[in-house]
């Protein structure tokens, strides 16, 4: 009994020394896999994209307003009452036709009566004068004085004959009335406004640029044009003139805008315009998110031969979330626009390739709202 004791207890040792033996030994090929899969790490994972060539554009989004720079606000040139209208909003009217007149008869007819009795006492004490002065009652001195008071009330007396005349309003050239102030028998004073009226022939766009934009602008630009008026139409235009001089209120330079084909416009309309300020035909366009910034400047990372190669480039226009590359990137060249961000000269990276940047968007399709910068908006 003794004996099969001990054969169990010296059984018991050897298991347990066997199994700590073998519990040392899978730590160590654990570890072994381990650091053999460490050594063995995979690439990281990017995603290109191939550098295209095409247009780019640099556009200004701004808003503007129909107006037409031609126009006249006719006032009145002497009080009175408002007779014989002859026009109404929307009417056309050509150059010295008649469009209303003041009443004036009424209210001189008092003052002509008196300055008649007048001028008929100062010729009396006249034609007395001159048959003192041929009796040598009275100096010369006398005559003159009662010719010049003679004179004097005459000139007065066919002066308010005048002013007796209704007075007529005529067109001063061509147009469309487009607002009238007044009703017939309505009083007005001197220089009160009667009606306005505008040339159709100088309607035009007005717009007001941003004062970072200002220096950009300059006559001939092509301008893309949406208007309310016709949802869904681009309308091409552009400027005919950039004011020389910015709105000191505002600070802002307005520009005006003509379109190519003739349509119909009516004053007060509101526009949306894409002022193109640069534009390039054959370009090297890269996604914009390809750009990183390094301690020597903007940069992209290319993948060239499974490896990420840095590429130090000069950019110019920003549009659409896409860059023209002036220089560093040919067209084709596989650039890395996700996986990019830590990225270090020459690492081996496994590519998962996209489809090469698409063209500019539609210009016919529907555009959001533009920012407004007073008299005109904001840009870019």
């Amino acid at each position: 009994m003794k004996h099969r004791t001990v054969l169990m207890v010296l059984t018991i040792i050897v298991l347990a020394g066997a199994g700590i033996v073998f519990i040392r030994h899978s730590g160590t090929a654990v570890k072994s896999e381990a650091g053999q899969s460490g050594n063995q790490k995979k690439p990281p994972r990017v995603r290109v994209i191939a550098a295209s060539k095409g247009p780019i554009s640099k556009k200004l989004e701004i808003t503007g307003s129909v107006e037409p720079y031609r126009t006249a606000r006719l006032a009145s040139p002497a009080e009175g009452p408002v007779r014989a209208i002859r026009v109404r909003e929307a009417d056309r009217v050509k150059s010295g036709d008649l469009l209303l007149s003041i009443g004036r008869k009424k209210g001189a007819d008092a003052i002509i009566v008196s300055l008649r009795e007048e001028l008929k006492k100062e010729e009396e004490n006249l034609n007395r004068t001159r048959s003192l002065l041929e009796s040598q009652v009275l100096p010369v001195e006398r005559l003159n004085q009662a010719r010049s008071a003679f004179e004097k009330v005459r000139a007065q007396l066919v002066k308010a004959e005048e002013s007796a005349r209704d007075h007529a309003v005529y067109a001063p050239w061509n147009g469309v009335v487009y607002r009238v102030h007044v009703k017939e028998g309505e009083f007005v004073a001197p220089r009160a406004a009667l009606l306005e009226i505008y040339d159709p022939e100088s309607i035009m766009i007005l717009a007001a640029v941003p004062e970072r934009h200002a220096v950009e602008v300059t006559s001939g630009m092509r301008v893309d044009v949406r208007l309310d008026a016709y949802p869904g139409d681009m309308i091409k235009g552009r400027i005919e003139r950039a004011y020389p001089y910015l709105d000191s209120r505002l600070r802002t330079r307005t520009i005006e805008i003509t379109i190519d084909d003739p349509i119909d416009l009516l004053p007060g309309m509101f526009a949306r315009l894409n002022v193109i300020l640069k534009n390039v035909d054959a370009a090297v366009i890269a996604p914009l998110e390809a750009l990183v910034e390094t301690p020597k400047g903007r940069a992209v990372f290319v993948a060239e031969n499974g490896k990420a190669v840095v590429k130090l480039v000069k950019t110019g226009i920003e549009a659409d979330n896409r860059i023209e590359i002036v220089s560093g990137v040919q067209p084709g060249d596989k650039v890395i626009v996700a996986g990019n961000e830590k990225l270090k000269n020459g690492v081996a990276v496994a590519l998962t390739q996209d489809k090469k940047p698409g063209p500019e968007k539609n210009e016919s399709a529907e555009q959001p709202a533009l920012n407004n910068d007073k008299p005109g908006s904001g840009g870019q």
